[in-house]
């Protein structure tokens, strides 16, 4: 058997330092400490590491079908995303490699190498919610063709997003003209609803309560944690806006255990109309995104050989259910 091949995470383990930093020092873009550096080089020396990846790949004029980075596909949101990512290939005799950060920067770099190390050169990506210009630029700039689907990256790639805009302030209009004035906030690693949960507050003259905004980490541990100790901290909350279904999900569920019923106690609206969300009990209302669309015109963009727009926006759609009511006295 021949001997394996040492990847990038090998070389990042030998040197002591992520997977970014190893990438950043290799491909000479962006900064590191003249000690970093030099541990890096040694380690890569002495694994006899040799990278095929960003500029080699490209430069080669392969090309090695679609890669697909989304957070996770048990989340039924990514799992259509990447739904409409496959069916675009398929429509044009195109493999996809697919990957799960876990919303890990790291992880993130990680798979990103792997892809590239196999050729890849189009990619469809939901980005992690942190370092996006550290791992995603020096590709960029290599030439890998990515498009960002979901929530937008750096640079000048081209993005397929919804209008989360219009959509936050359709749930906070609805929850308002309900006459809540106690609007909780659940959120995720990627910031970008938060603030415009801010400006949707700011829009109908209501102050954010920053006790009532709490971000989880991208898990359903971290998820139910946030709902359950927001639930508990204040029990004046009458409403809650969820940033996604994972979140969604804990924010029902924790209102079960704390006995608060929906929505004669609380009103919950979430983002993503997921199969479930009909069913539950009451069914929930929520901000439908299209999701299998958004991935999709994603693999189309990437997959074509004309420029495409810089961002294209697909709609968002405010499906009013039984989970939301007007806001009585406690």
């Amino acid at each position: 058997m021949p001997p394996r091949r040492a990847t990038i995470k090998d070389v990042a383990a030998a040197a002591g330092v992520g997977v970014a930093t190893v990438s950043r020092v290799l491909s000479g873009t962006g900064s590191a400490s003249p000690e970093t550096r030099e541990r890096v080089l040694a380690a890569a020396a002495r694994l006899d590491y040799r990278p095929s990846a960003l500029g080699r790949s490209l430069k080669l004029g392969r090309s090695g079908g679609l890669g697909l980075l989304v957070p996770g596909l048990a989340n039924t949101f990514y799992g259509q995303l990447a739904d409409g990512v496959l069916a675009c290939a398929r429509s044009m005799g195109e493999h996809v490699v697919v990957g799960a950060t876990g919303d890990d920067p790291e992880r993130e770099a990680s798979l990103l190498g792997s892809l590239v190390e196999q050729g890849v050169e189009r990619v469809v990506a939901v980005p992690s919610g942190d370092g996006l210009g550290e791992n995603w630029e020096p590709a960029l700039r290599a030439g890998l063709r990515v498009v960002f689907a979901g929530r937008p990256g750096p640079g000048s790639a081209p993005s397929v997003l919804t209008d989360d805009r219009a959509g936050v302030q359709a749930a906070v209009d609805y929850l308002g003209g309900l006459g809540h004035r106690s609007i909780g906030f659940l959120g995720g690693p990627a910031t970008a609803r938060e603030r415009l949960f801010r400006d949707a507050l700011a829009a109908i003259r209501m102050p954010a309560d920053e006790e009532l905004i709490v971000a989880a980490r991208a898990t359903r541990d971290s998820a139910y944690a946030a709902a359950a100790s927001l639930f508990q901290r204040r029990p004046d909350v009458t409403a809650v806006l969820a940033a996604d279904n994972t979140l969604g999900e804990a924010a029902v569920l924790a209102a079960r255990e704390l006995d608060l019923r929906i929505p004669r106690d609380v009103s919950v609206i979430m983002f993503d109309d997921v199969p479930w969300a009909e069913l539950c009990g009451p069914p929930l209302t929520v901000v439908a995104q299209p999701a299998h669309d958004l991935g999709y015109r994603a693999a189309e963009l990437a997959l074509r050989d004309r420029p495409g727009p810089d961002r294209t926006l697909l709609p968002t759609e405010l499906i009013v259910r039984n989970s939301c009511a007007p806001r009585t006295p406690r």
